[in-house]
């Protein structure tokens, strides 16, 4: 598969179709690219390695591409393994290049490898450094927590072209016809959605750039409508919602809860509010916590368990509050045979989370819905419209 960039930017990323789960708990049926690049001028740069499960290819790649030149430098723009675990073998195959990198950078590659393959051939930059290749400069972004501590982006001024790093990437291969908003929503939120303030940051220096492409680390390269893309990280990262209407998340054991939460479902929309369920205990926690982020309202409605929260609901819960959940309403709906306690532990869970305006009345169920209970849900659907 071909991607091109330019005639001196080239692409030497790989797809990885064989992994199942992106960093061991996010789904990833259409596979994942490692994104990689060169830029070959009087001095030769190559942007970052690939994961160790492709290092194979992705030296192949590079190979094909070099056709017989030397490198110069291997800039490095975050140190996390699916884009730093081939540095090692690079070195070694390389061992005239030097290593571009920031004062956070180095330290975290001795923790990956033997010091001595890097100590004696690093080039330590800053924000603002530039790195002349000829007719290509590199101006370095610092990126700290976008979304560690030593990321930084870069800027090619003769190209218009910004190295993103992780920032705009998307799950998928490459070679998948897929639409971009989806997996990258679910990219960002699960990924990065924590760091909204350092992304503010980032998206506040890219601002001062003429940008005119954006090559990531993961996904696509960008090229036409920039400003939809931009927009859309300022709107996540700003923790806005992308729209008005109601997530219903549903937690049961035995089917009661989740028919009480599709009745409400099915209430909501005939009251013209806009719905999307989601059954935490069988749907993709990954896109339920993006679509948490999607909805300016949600309704969580769980089982009592154990005495407290039924655990599938539980864990969603401390998924969103790990990513920062904040400026949301949340209604509540619980159910218990004896003795409901989940709307309580719901609340506590969401009450240290900022600007969560908590939506009454809580509905609760004993077992199944009564008339009574149904009276309850028409008062929080009036709530929520």
């Amino acid at each position: 598969m071909e991607i091109t960039i330019s005639d001196s930017v080239k692409y030497i990323g790989c797809n990885d179709k064989t992994i199942d789960l992106f960093e061991s708990q996010y789904p990833v049926p259409n596979g994942v690219s490692y994104n990689s690049y060169v830029i070959l001028d009087e001095k030769v740069a190559v942007m970052d390695t690939a994961d160790p499960r492709v290092t194979d290819e992705w030296l192949n790649n590079l190979d094909f591409e070099l056709d017989g030149k030397n490198v110069d430098y291997l800039v490095v723009s975050h140190m996390e393994p699916d884009h730093a675990g081939s540095i090692k073998a690079f070195l070694e195959k390389y061992p005239e290049a030097i290593v571009v990198g920031n004062p956070k950078t180095f330290p975290m590659m001795a923790q990956f490898m033997d010091a001595a393959l890097f100590e004696e051939r690093k080039l330590v930059v800053k924000e603002s450094d530039t790195l002349e290749l000829g007719n290509h400069t590199l101006t370095f972004v610092m990126a700290p927590m976008v979304h560690w501590p030593e990321v930084m982006v870069e800027y090619e001024s003769t190209e218009k072209i910004l190295f993103s790093a992780d920032g705009f990437g998307k799950f998928g291969a490459l070679d998948v016809d897929e639409p971009w908003i989806d997996e990258a929503r679910r990219y960002y939120l699960n990924i990065v959605g924590k760091y909204g303030a350092s992304v503010q940051g980032l998206l506040k220096k890219a601002a001062a750039l003429d940008i005119e492409m954006i090559c990531p680390l993961h996904g696509p390269i960008l090229k036409e409508n920039l400003g939809y893309y931009i927009d859309l990280y300022d709107t996540w990262s700003s923790y806005k919602p992308e729209e008005e209407g109601v997530l219903i998340v549903s937690a049961s054991i035995h089917g009661n809860t989740k028919a009480a939460a599709l009745k409400l479902n099915e209430k909501l929309q005939q009251a013209g509010v806009k719905t999307q369920f989601m059954d935490i205990t069988r749907d993709s926690m990954s896109e339920a916590v993006a679509r948490a982020f999607y909805w300016d309202k949600m309704v969580c409605m769980a089982s009592t368990y154990d005495g407290g929260l039924f655990p599938p609901m539980q864990d969603f819960l401390h998924h969103l509050t790990a990513k920062a959940f904040q400026n949301r309403k949340v209604g509540f709906v619980e159910n218990g045979t004896w003795a409901p306690q989940a709307a309580k532990c719901m609340r506590q869970i969401l009450e240290p989370m900022k600007n969560i305006e908590f939506i009454e009345p809580v509905v609760s169920i004993k077992s199944t819905m009564n008339a009574d209970s149904e009276a309850k849900m028409d008062e929080l659907i009036l709530a929520l419209k």
